[in-house]
């Protein structure tokens, strides 16, 4: 039987090999066990959560409205459900100061994840939208990201510049992710937009059933034998 330790410890060095300048690391973010399973049956070498979709599955707005209590369990859920490394998106780690984020960070690892994105932006009240400098500097991350960089020169330059593998968050009217890999990505990621497709489609489908009694929007809707076997599937 394999040590859980252990496993954890060779998913955690795989996912930190994934991140290539070059040849990128693509992840279609998950927000339930589901959803990961469909991510992982694609064929992505990892799952990452997006914490807006996770919010919003427990019924809370995105913006830090979660907690540390709440979202690790949707992670052991993703985490126990596929076989590919887990990363975690915990916001500004659910936290005011240091050591409270390292408790987040802890508990998500211990729910299964390898890998954990923290943002450098304060959600609450007060005129400054970033942490201080000292406090996220050279703090020894692996990968950085720089949400709403997809402008390829830009994108280009940041790579170049930056002394660690560079993460681009895109979605509808930024480079493939081929063009992406060409100026020098490691990672990409399309945050909430997949899950706030799938609720695009919920409500198109809601409005149709209920305004005018058809059901078109259901069409492309996967079968239900399809998804009992994916979701039926041993670990």
């Amino acid at each position: 039987m394999t040590n859980p330790s252990s496993l954890l410890r060779e998913h955690a060095l795989a996912f930190r090999s994934l991140h290539v300048p070059g040849r990128p690391l693509i992840l279609p973010n998950a927000w339930d066990v589901a959803s990961a399973r469909l991510v992982e049956d694609a064929g992505a070498g990892a799952v990452a959560t997006t914490s807006a979709g996770v919010a919003r599955a427990l019924g809370a707005a995105d913006g830090e409205r979660l907690d540390r209590e709440r979202a690790p369990a949707v992670v052991a859920g993703i985490a126990g459900a596929v076989r590919v490394p887990v990363t975690a998106d915990v916001e500004s780690g659910w936290a005011d100061d240091p050591a409270g984020v390292a408790r987040t960070v802890r508990a998500v690892l211990d729910a299964g994840a390898v890998g954990v994105n923290i943002e450098d932006a304060l959600h609450g009240p007060g005129p400054a939208p970033l942490r201080p400098v000292a406090e996220h500097l050279a703090a020894g991350a692996d990968g950085i990201f720089v949400p709403g960089a997809v402008d390829p020169e830009t994108v280009r330059e940041l790579a170049g510049g930056i002394d660690a593998p560079l993460n681009v968050m895109a979605g509808p009217g930024a480079p493939p992710a081929g063009e992406l890999a060409a100026l020098g990505v490691a990672r990409v990621s399309v945050g909430a937009g997949i899950a706030q497709a799938a609720h695009a489609l919920v409500r198109r489908a809601a409005r149709e059933l209920l305004g005018t009694g058809t059901y078109g929007a259901q069409d492309a809707g996967l079968d239900y034998g399809t998804l009992n076997a994916l979701m039926g599937e041993g670990r």
